[in-house]
């Protein structure tokens, strides 16, 4: 029997290369290319996903994407330059073009979206709010915290978060608000708040910088969700996608087993999913008007997704939790490469 013509033609327009592929760079790939660098609005205090260290570098996870985003682009991870903004600065920011990129532990909101020009690329990380609190205080939950003084970050969803939580339970706080998190976490150190609530996940690399670490608790209770991830602005899809399509291919990498030290011998592998990843068959790069080998460099530059979390949370002692792959238990899933 004689395939249907209608079905033939339906055939061939699905596997077609798509119309609307732009293989020239768009304006801010283009203005990227012309000063030589992605600038990014990354944290500059917070241990495991932005900090500066004793070199005065940045390191941290939102650091690697930023620098996994050059490299897609460059072939060169050190084309990436860094900003550290606070809460309030970072998407005026975006917005007025100072910077290409933020990657700030910014929690993906529809009002940031569609009020704010933005757009998110995808979660580099799952989180949720609580609040850290001395032991010796007594507080052993968050509604022990009633009539508490809780510094917070301004400019920040913990800031709203806290409100909501102090409405909806009908327990009075006062918050303490401050400008920078480093501000913050100082006053908190130095007694003035009687707790300190942002994500999670901060709060127990936090703890770990206290002049008495040991005297600190997270409460068990998480008030929020905090899908954390990259921000970029309406109206360029072609950026929109690089940034997306980088981080979906970190963690693709960690789910073929592909890391750092293989990832050159993994351009032999024979493995669909693989040749597509690493640019050997496809024009996947061209799609997006970059090398065939974007996600190659990318993976070349700062390992799998797997790696990246283990070199900047690994030695704070943070579990993967929900931030684990998806085939052991975890929530990180990379939409197919195809």
């Amino acid at each position: 029997m004689k395939t249907p013509i209608i079905l033939t033609a339906l055939f061939a327009a699905a596997t077609a290369l798509p119309a609307s592929a732009q293989n020239t760079p768009g304006p801010t790939l283009s203005n990227v290319l012309k000063k030589g660098y992605v600038e990014c609005s990354v944290p500059s205090g917070t241990p495991g996903f932005g900090f500066v260290d004793s070199k005065g570098e940045f390191r941290g996870l939102d650091v690697d994407t930023c620098k996994a985003v050059a490299a897609a682009i460059f072939g060169d991870a050190t084309k990436a330059r860094f900003v550290g903004l606070n809460g309030a600065q970072r998407l005026p920011a975006l917005q007025s073009g100072q910077v290409d990129l933020v990657v700030q532990t910014l929690t993906q909101t529809q009002s940031r979206e569609a009020a704010n020009g933005l757009l998110f690329t995808g979660v580099n990380f799952y989180d949720g709010q609580s609040f850290l609190v001395r032991k010796s205080s007594g507080v052993k939950a968050a509604k022990d915290l009633a009539g508490a003084s809780v510094c917070v970050s301004a400019g920040s969803t913990s800031e709203l978060n806290l409100a909501d939580w102090s409405q909806a339970n009908n327990i009075k706080v006062n918050p303490v608000v401050f400008e920078r998190v480093d501000e913050g976490r100082a006053a908190y150190d130095k007694g003035r708040c009687d707790a300190y609530s942002t994500d999670s996940s901060q709060l127990a690399t936090i703890a770990t910088i206290m002049h008495d670490p040991d005297d600190q608790m997270v409460v068990p209770e998480v008030i929020s969700k905090e899908p954390l991830g990259p921000a970029v602005r309406q109206g360029d899809d072609q950026w929109y996608e690089i940034v997306k399509w980088t981080l979906n291919a970190l963690i693709e990498a960690e789910e073929q087993g592909i890391t750092q030290a293989n990832v050159d011998e993994k351009l032999n592998s024979q493995t669909p999913t693989v040749k597509r990843l690493l640019g050997t068959t496809g024009d996947y790069g061209k799609f997006m008007a970059l090398d065939n080998k974007w996600a190659f460099n990318a993976i070349k530059a700062v390992g799998n997704y797997g790696e990246m979390y283990d070199r900047n949370f690994g030695p704070l002692k943070l579990p993967r939790g929900k931030n684990a792959l998806w085939s052991k238990g975890g929530l990180m899933y990379s939409a197919p490469i195809r």
